[in-house]
């Protein structure tokens, strides 16, 4: 007998195994728990986690009825305006909505996104006490949807030297986190532009290592998002030597600090430094015509220290477009 985790029940496998082998997907009507199944080694069930994006302009339910219309089951969000600026009051009979929904769909873990606006290690005062004000405040109010991940890019350090930066980013994080919270802090790895701190698994292991040695108490709430375009373009091959590249991040981060996927192709070559996202199958990760292909994709969603974890798509689409690769990555996963 296999367990089916989705359903929380114990079925025949014959009709799953038939639906999972000949067409690699089971789709049953919206509502319903989880859509798409893949064997494991164990002989269960499985489903991968995946969503994309989403717009907070109808409340949070409603972003969690758009996830399950295109079938995701987890998906991400700005916490304010990706310009930045105030944030919209919660309410919390919307946020419980959600949760309500989350549940009853057997939702993974969300992934909120800070604005792009912040930078913790710019070299302007004001811009470093507008970053610290508002992700204290998006970690205070995320604290509504308990469990779930926020996401941020490091920042630039903007000539300042990188480890001035990453020293700021330390003490930011030490100052707008505070024990007990129940989100986990997602530090985003990087493509290398201009003077961005994160682009190497080096930088983002100092800035775990910089928390952790002022407010260990903190240390377990820290973990990084990576970024497949974004760790092509910093020069980490994970077309050609995907094992690698994660046996290097566990050496110097630890795999257990890997929390979340950004699971994207990329319109450049890998070292390019460019950090300019492409739909699945259309970059220099999923197309073969530069390289690529659809085995590189399947090697990511099936790779065993990333099956498991949260997938958001960040490709340049409409929501027909991230039903479409959702679909597409969920048929590629063995």
């Amino acid at each position: 007998m296999l367990v089916l985790k989705e359903a929380r029940r114990t079925v025949s496998p014959m009709p799953l195994l038939y639906l999972a082998v000949e067409y690699g997907l089971f789709a049953p009507k919206l509502g319903t728990n989880r859509p798409y199944f893949t064997a494991t080694d164990e002989g269960e069930l499985e489903m991968l986690t995946i969503g994309c994006h989403l717009s907070t302009t109808k409340g949070y339910r409603a972003m969690g009825e758009t996830a399950l219309s295109i079938g995701a089951n987890t998906f991400a969000f700005f916490t304010r305006n990706p310009r930045g600026g105030k944030a919209k009051d919660l309410d919390m009979d919307d946020v419980a909505a959600l949760r309500e929904l989350m549940e009853q769909n057997d939702f993974g873990p969300l992934v909120a996104h800070a604005p792009y606006t912040y930078n913790p290690c710019s070299a302007k005062e004001r811009a470093r006490e507008f970053a610290l004000e508002a992700m204290a405040e998006d970690l205070q109010r995320l604290e509504a949807l308990p469990g779930n991940y926020y996401n941020f890019h490091p920042g630039a350090h903007v000539g300042q030297g990188a480890d001035a930066g990453i020293q700021m980013i330390v003490d930011t994080l030490c100052q707008v986190m505070f024990e007990g919270q129940q989100t986990t802090v997602l530090l985003e790895t990087m493509a290398g532009k201009g003077t961005e701190v994160g682009r190497s698994f080096e930088e983002l292991a100092l800035i775990i290592e910089g928390v952790a040695d002022k407010r260990p108490e903190l240390s377990a709430k820290l973990g990084v998002c990576l970024d497949t375009c974004h760790v092509n373009d910093a020069g980490y091959d994970i077309i050609h030597d995907l094992d690698g590249v994660l046996d290097e991040f566990d050496r110097v981060v630890g795999i257990e600090r890997l929390r979340a996927v950004h699971i994207n192709d990329s319109k450049n070559p890998c070292g390019a430094h460019k950090d300019r996202h492409e739909c699945i199958g259309k970059g220099y990760l999923g197309s073969e015509e530069f390289g690529g292909g659809m085995q590189v994709m399947q090697n990511i969603v099936s790779n065993g220290r990333l099956r498991a974890l949260p997938f958001i798509l960040e490709t340049p689409n409409e929501l027909a477009g991230y039903a479409a690769e959702i679909k597409l990555l969920r048929s590629l996963q063995q």
